[in-house]
């Protein structure tokens, strides 16, 4: 197949787009239209948490497509509670609502925690997140997130979404008043360029909102299952959250998002939540498979020593290329770059032959790194040679 043969014209321009088009998947690898393959190393940007066309999901997605797609949200299915079963069983959460994406998850978490707010707190509304957050696309997660331009892009801004700064707790606290319902963040804040919270602050968090009275919100659309070593992020710091939103890879590469909350935080009323797809028996049996082969013995563990070897290895690049370093948990990890070279080793990468390499550059000094949970110490020995190589050609 050529390029030229397809009208990428029909789709809406909302993101810029090398002209190649992936047809196949396989692990952490992918193909495209002219037979070149790739190793992925951002695997739908965290979301491929299985790889490409895992068996597991495939075999979950053929058998519950003969049985039942969906019911309606106005039923319960099988698949839906075994998932919600399996998330609060492994989690401190006692309720689970099924959504389609990580900003819907996190519109929802808003909705409960100001209505929550207005049962318990006075009509409190006012969620603390942090500048350079990112927390999803809808109006209201735009306006809680702190990127840079996004108050002015849609305005006006939903109010209600005071910013603090990551890391420090002082900015935190002066922003809450007798208006303030929750405190809310990513703990590795990802498209910041992975900058992940740290253990003080986390715990500072908890300490405040219980001081105060108000809610913890912590948003793992791209931290949760399995991504930073841990099933969840907020593990790895000795807190509870009073309220956790999954997105990417709970459903490894199906729409598949949730929101969870404990039982004194779960005052939804009928009516005020809901869906058309929320907790269709097709997706949420893909999250079975993706849950199940997290929580196999041994699987969390290899997870952690190849996040481990990704940090070594970028740490080894870092000093022989006179680089900042890296950051990040588990598989989910940044090469801080010494000039703004980031986007052109990025496309050096892809244009590789006759395979390519695919990378993120969130900013023009960072590489992110996001493979699959399942990459094998082979693949992450072969992408470090490859970037070692692609870091010298870039800056000949």
């Amino acid at each position: 197949m050529e390029f030229s043969q397809f009208n990428v014209n029909t789709l809406m321009e909302i993101t810029s787009r090398p002209d190649l088009v992936f047809v196949r998947g396989e692990g952490s690898w992918l193909e495209d239209q002219s037979g070149k393959r790739y190793l992925d190393f951002v695997q739908g940007w965290a979301v491929n948490s299985l790889g490409h066309s895992a068996p597991e999901m495939v075999r979950a997605l053929q058998e519950q497509a003969g049985k039942l797609m969906n019911p309606s949200p106005a039923f319960y299915n099988v698949p839906s509670l075994e998932l919600a079963q399996r998330l609060t069983d492994a989690s401190v959460f006692d309720r689970v609502f099924f959504a389609n994406s990580g900003a819907e998850a996190n519109e929802g978490a808003i909705k409960l925690a100001r209505k929550w707010g207005r049962v318990n707190r006075n009509g409190a509304y006012k969620i603390i997140t942090m500048n350079h957050g990112f927390h999803g696309r809808t109006l209201a997660t735009m306006s809680a997130s702190g990127k840079p331009g996004w108050d002015t892009m849609f305005a006006p801004q939903v109010e209600g979404f005071p910013k603090a700064e990551i890391n420090d707790l002082d900015s935190v606290r002066a922003l809450i008043d007798a208006q303030t319902v929750a405190i809310m963040l990513e703990p590795v804040q990802g498209e910041a360029g992975v900058i992940p919270a740290t253990r003080e602050f986390m715990q500072g968090l908890r300490k405040l909102a219980d001081e105060h009275g108000i809610l913890f919100i912590v948003d793992e659309v791209q931290t949760g299952m399995g991504r930073t070593g841990t099933m969840f992020a907020y593990q790895q710091f000795d807190v509870t959250p009073d309220i956790m939103t999954l997105g990417k890879g709970i459903g490894g590469g199906v729409p598949l998002a949730a929101l969870l909350a404990r039982e004194s935080v779960s005052v939804f009323s009928p009516g005020e939540q809901g869906g058309t797809y929320n907790g269709n028996p097709l997706c949420t049996a893909v999250g079975v498979a993706v849950f199940d082969a997290l929580a196999k013995p041994g699987f969390l563990e290899s997870v952690q020593a190849r996040g481990r070897q990704l940090s070594e290895g970028l740490l080894a690049l870092s000093a022989k290329h006179g680089m900042g370093g890296e950051r990040g948990l588990g598989l989910l990890r940044a090469l801080v770059l010494d000039r703004d070279d980031g986007p052109a080793i990025v496309d050096a990468a892809r244009k590789q032959s006759p395979q390519g390499l695919l990378l993120n550059a969130p900013r023009g000094n960072l590489l992110r790194f996001m493979p699959a949970l399942n990459v094998s110490e082979g693949e992450i020995s072969s992408m470090l040679e490859q970037l070692d190589a692609l870091i010298v050609a870039v800056r000949k």
